[in-house]
């Protein structure tokens, strides 16, 4: 709970460092025991790995319930205190007086182009963590009290019917320069259509930032005791 940004903003990354490291030690011993080999050194690390995974959430946890806009993102479904703890690391909403500011500096703003030899406009950790948002708001669209996979779920819907009308065609032009003839996405391109991928991700980067909104006007808000 008196952790600061800087020390928050590396447990976050270490979390995800550690699910990875579980996800594929888990899947090493389903491998090992698929073929009848011994699995008790890779269970032990799995185990390990788990522990200090769940040990560094708890710990995000109540940094992120130390703090009135982590407090209120946890109480969104599919807003952990990971993603909490991590909005709260990485956002300064002194440096924020928009909600626009956040969306360029979390990589949500599509003009904002990253050319060759110029510095990153965006933070890489902190666009991974708003894709990882983006998925769990996905995988809670079937709860009730759910706010944001509903919001993607329509909008998804939305874009559908767009791609169907042909109303990105200009987008699916431009990718069928980028990729093989002979890929899956070349197909949609070249029909006028934007695959289903590209899709979805249109229909996850509203809802997320929808919520990126909400957050920043809680956060100015509070902030500047309005």
């Amino acid at each position: 709970s008196t952790m600061t940004d800087h020390q928050a903003r590396f447990l976050v990354d270490t979390y995800y460092q550690m699910q990875d490291a579980r996800i594929r030690s888990s899947a090493q011993v389903r491998g090992l025991e698929e073929v009848a080999e011994p699995s008790e050194v890779m269970t032990w690390v799995d185990e390990i790995n788990l522990s200090l995974e769940e040990n560094i959430k708890k710990a995000l946890g109540k940094y992120a319930l130390g703090h009135p806009i982590g407090k209120w993102s946890m109480g969104i479904k599919g807003i952990g205190p990971v993603i909490s703890a991590g909005l709260l690391a990485y956002v300064d909403i002194t440096k924020a007086p928009t909600v626009g500011h956040i969306w360029r500096f979390a990589g949500q703003d599509p003009t904002s182009v990253w050319n060759k030899g110029e510095r990153r406009p965006w933070n890489a950790n902190l666009k991974t963590l708003c894709w990882k948002m983006g998925e769990c708001f996905v995988k809670t669209k079937n709860i009730d009290e759910d706010i944001y996979g509903k919001v993607y779920e329509e909008r998804k819907v939305y874009e559908v019917e767009k791609n169907e009308r042909l109303e990105y065609k200009d987008q699916a032009d431009a990718g069928a320069k980028r990729v093989g003839k002979k890929t899956k996405a070349y197909k949609s391109y070249s029909i006028g259509k934007l695959p289903d991928g590209h899709i979805h991700a249109r229909a996850k980067r509203y809802a997320v930032k929808l919520f990126l909104s909400h957050w920043h006007d809680v956060a100015y808000r509070h902030h500047y005791k309005q």
